[in-house]
This record gives structure tokens, sequence and C-alpha cells, in this order.
């Protein structure tokens, strides 16, 4: 079941999905995820990392939409939204979804903000930047799968801004072409 309305100028996608239970869940057990219809990512701003709001069997949230690496979109789903749903790991739930109005500020990881904080100019230009070049450059640090890789992405990050550089280049926010980013495996 797929259907789309216009509610306060952004498009709203509504569908159908199986609440799946990760495979491998890191570290909190108790969290499920779907992978957005095609249809409904196709209403959304921007292939990467982009925050909805919506309902799950008419119960409210916020959240951030995650790249599946097909210019599509999983959503993570965390305890308390499955109890406010009503829903639990196999249930077929009802989704409402549409983009923010306004993308909110994303959280800055403490080995950033610490980086921000140590170089004034890099600061600056991270304050001067916009939301969504922030969540890129964040995006880039936290997708990095080894601890030296993440520490030197903070470093270059650093250094990039220092030298008036405002978005991350060369970096595929939706993982379609470098098929870096993908939804978790589902529990067998």
């Amino acid at each position: 079941m797929e259907d789309f309305e216009v509610k306060t100028g952004n498009p709203k996608s509504r569908f159908e999905a199986k609440l799946l239970r990760p495979a491998k869940p890191d570290g909190d057990a108790c969290w499920a995820f779907v992978i957005l219809p095609g249809a409904a990512s196709d209403t959304l701003p921007r292939r990467g990392r982009t925050s909805i709001d919506g309902t799950i069997n008419g119960a409210p949230f916020r959240a951030m939409l995650e790249p599946d690496g097909n210019l599509g979109h999983w959503l993570r789903i965390d305890a308390a939204m499955m109890a406010a749903a009503g829903a639990e790991f196999g249930d077929v739930a009802v989704f409402e979804v549409a983009p923010v109005d306004e993308e909110p500020e994303p959280e800055v990881p403490d080995d950033l903000r610490d980086a921000l904080a140590a170089s004034h100019e890099a600061r600056v230009v991270w304050e001067d930047t916009t939301t969504l070049a922030r969540v890129d450059w964040i995006h880039w640090i936290v997708s990095a799968k080894q601890a030296a890789t993440r520490r030197k992405r903070v470093d270059e990050a650093c250094d990039k801004l220092a030298s008036g550089q405002r978005r991350v280049c060369c970096f595929d926010p939706s993982g379609h072409y470098s098929k870096a980013f993908k939804p978790p495996k589902a529990a067998g």
C-alpha cells in the first residue's frame, strides 16, 4: 500500500513494511529496521542522510534516514519507537514519512568537536557552513570502518576546513557509486 499527499509543502509517503531484526545489532539488540520503498525515498530531498518526521502505526517520531547504497534509504527503529507503535520484530507496520521542513543541526561527535575546538580557522569555517554540509562532514567521519581511518578523517576535515573548504570533497553520501553504504542484514 502506497499513496502520496502533500502537506506543508513536503511530500508525505505512506507505506507498509515489515520490522526486521538486524543479524548483528551492534550492541543494543532492541532495534529494528525497515528499508523504504523506492517511491518513498524518491520523494525525499537527497539520497544521503536526511531527517524525516513520521509515524509508525500512528505514533509520531523524528529520525535520520541512512542511505542504502541504491539511491534509497533505510530507517533504524529503536525500542521506544517500537513500543510507542505497539509493534514487534516481524510485524508489518504502517509508516508515514515526510522530509523535515528544516534539517536539524547534527550532533557533533566528541572527537570532531575536540579537533574543531583546537583549530580556530577550522571552527570558523565549520560554523559558517550549511547544516547539510555539516551532516555530510560528520557522515564522512563516522562512516570510517577503522579507528585509524576515523582519526585521519577528523584531521583531514580540520585541515580542509581551515583552508576554506566548506564541503567534504569526493564523498558520495548516498553510497551508490562507491557501494559504501547498505542497510543491515536481517536476521534469518
